[in-house]
């Protein structure tokens, strides 16, 4: 970028500044902190110059948006073009009531639909089930048969809307109620667009939302891939993620080494079960996590894409420039969000916002103010959407692409979470893949550790919370949050009776022997998942029917 000469006359200009003019600044006054870092604990110098970024390539290390390695965003045009999806996360209680709150938001100007899901959906168990007591509406919607999605969809037409939905172990089953609402509203496999997170492996190390060991579940989702690759060719079979695992700790140089290490995982299963790179991997998708720190935000999700543009060409040998590309939906950090001044949390996610944006983003949720308290009201939900649509519209950000681009503390902030993340993927590469990492608890350590650092620098006050650990106030109990009524699960419970009673028993029991037998073979499953959905077999049986074949995972104790 400049000659040796240039950047010599630089070196010894910026010798005479810290000489004279910074150290005569701290005769006077001391700097807030001995050692300023980042949260990945990378150090942050006090200026930035060319020098620190002598050795960067335009052409090799950033080229153009569109083009490889994709580090200034993966669309020619990005957001000159058109905006990200504004995809608010949400369901609650029954599939009557989310159908409402999806379209309040499609009414108030999101453009795409994500479906949260209770803990019982979530780990495979129907609304009846003693495991479910006290639980089902709670976190998400209570989805149990083909009968509740069809509710959850009423009156929106799939050809027309996104949908994604955050479910892992039984992603398949989800799925499959999906194409079949679509078959139900005249809408071929085919047409459907979207995404399913079936991401299992970060379930093992950050989550906890799994249910089978992880040889069958990579199955799975393998299948998935094969079987949306030739019938579902619009719909992202899987969103690897990156947000859970900084929510349970970690910094964001594991976020990007962890979630691209388990993407490495998911690309070599399906290579080995037959499948041809580049038919499946152009709709792998990622989900990231955005939090305060916003140029080290920025600087990751700009690292990430060039990462996984090396990875998917010199790794796998991809040649398609589809293929390449690391397309991703962010959330804002859940774990940012504090209990005391709620109000507060508007203005996080306001930056958290804007560094996903200026860091290339292709669809986004913004949290709601009072998630750490409560399921988000209407009022809060409608806050957070507006916060996108500010950005989008009146920030000005959007206008050009990737706007900090060549300043010298994103570059080189960009390169060393690059470095750094692929120091961690070589470690786990030399453990046998994220996989074999998992089982052996290095990830899970990891996170922990790194989490457990955070919480010693926040007790400390070395890390400072506003309006929790410093510029706290009096505050009364927050009036008006939202929750779900008990009497929500034992209507569900009714409903679900009432479904598998007036369904025909037989042809549901013949599906699920046949899925049965198919699992004890090493056939593709979605054709049987799809069978026994369509004739209401619930989400529980299907996934007891594996249980039997498959067992259930058993973590592994961390020390």
């Amino acid at each position: 970028m400049f000659d040796k000469e240039k950047l010599a006359s630089i070196q010894s200009a910026k010798e005479g500044w810290d000489n004279g003019t910074v150290a005569k600044a701290l005769g006077k006054y001391k700097e807030r902190r001995e050692e300023f870092t980042t949260s990945s604990k990378i150090p942050v110098e006090r200026l930035y110059t060319p020098l620190n970024t002598a050795d960067l390539d335009y052409e090799q290390d950033l080229g153009f948006p569109g083009q490889y390695p994709f580090t200034r965003g993966v669309q020619p045009t990005m957001y000159r073009g058109r905006f990200w999806t504004m995809r608010q996360y949400a369901g609650f209680a029954t599939a009557e009531e989310s159908n409402k709150r999806y379209k309040y938001l499609l009414e108030q100007g999101q453009t795409g639909l994500s479906v949260a899901f209770d803990l019982p959906t979530q780990i495979g168990y129907d609304s009846d089930d003693e495991i479910a007591h006290g639980e089902i509406g709670k976190v998400g919607v209570a989805i149990d048969s083909l009968a509740d999605m069809e509710t959850l969809f009423s009156g929106i037409p799939l050809d027309k809307v996104s949908t994604s939905m955050t479910i892992n172990a039984p992603a398949s089953v989800l799925l499959a109620m999906y194409i079949a609402v679509g078959e139900k509203q005249g809408v071929s496999a085919d047409v459907l667009r979207g995404t399913i997170q079936n991401d299992i492996l970060k379930e093992y190390s950050a989550r906890g939302t799994y249910i089978y060991p992880p040889a069958p579940s990579m199955r799975l989702i393998t299948n998935i891939f094969e079987f949306c690759s030739k019938n579902v060719p619009k719909w992202n079979t899987i969103s690897i993620s990156g947000y859970h695992i900084r929510e349970a700790g970690s910094t964001a140089v594991q976020e990007v080494a962890f979630t691209l290490a388990d993407g490495i995982a998911y690309v070599k299963a399906a290579i080995d079960a037959g499948l041809n790179v580049d038919d499946f991997a152009g709709r792998l998708s990622f989900f990231f996590n955005s939090h305060n720190n916003l140029l080290e935000e920025v600087a990751k999700f700009r690292a990430a894409r060039k990462l996984w543009a090396k990875i998917m060409k010199e790794r796998f040998g991809a040649t398609k420039p589809r293929s390449w590309m690391l397309r991703f939906h962010t959330q804002t950090g859940g774990s940012t969000l504090t209990a005391q001044q709620p109000d507060n949390n508007i203005v996080r996610v306001a930056m958290q916002t804007l560094a996903a944006v200026l860091g290339g983003t292709q669809s986004l949720h913004t949290n709601s103010k009072d998630e750490a308290l409560a399921l988000p009201t209407e009022d809060s939900v409608r806050i957070a959407l507006r916060t996108q649509q500010i950005v989008a519209y009146e920030s000005g950000v959007c206008d050009t692409i990737d706007p900090l681009a060549g300043s010298y503390y994103v570059e080189a902030l960009t390169k060393k979470i690059e470095d750094e993340a692929m120091a961690y993927i070589e470690k786990i590469d030399a453990l046998g893949g994220a996989d074999k990492a998992i089982e052996q608890g290095f990830i899970q350590k990891e996170i922990a550790d790194s989490s457990y650092n955070y919480q010693k620098e926040v007790e400390s006050g070395h890390e400072v919370i506003v309006g929790m650990n410093k510029f706290y106030i009096e505050e009364k109990p927050v009036e008006g949050l939202l929750r779900v009524d008990p009497a929500v699960g034992e209507a569900q419970v009714k409903k679900l009776k009432a479904m598998k009673e007036n369904r025909d028993n037989v042809a549901v029991k013949n599906k699920l022997d046949a899925l049965k037998e198919a699992a004890k073979t090493d056939a593709n499953l979605m054709p049987y998942i799809l069978d026994a959905v369509r004739v209401y077999g619930t989400e529980g049986e299907i996934c007891n029917i594996l249980r039997e074949v498959f067992g259930e995972y058993r973590p592994v104790e961390i020390l």
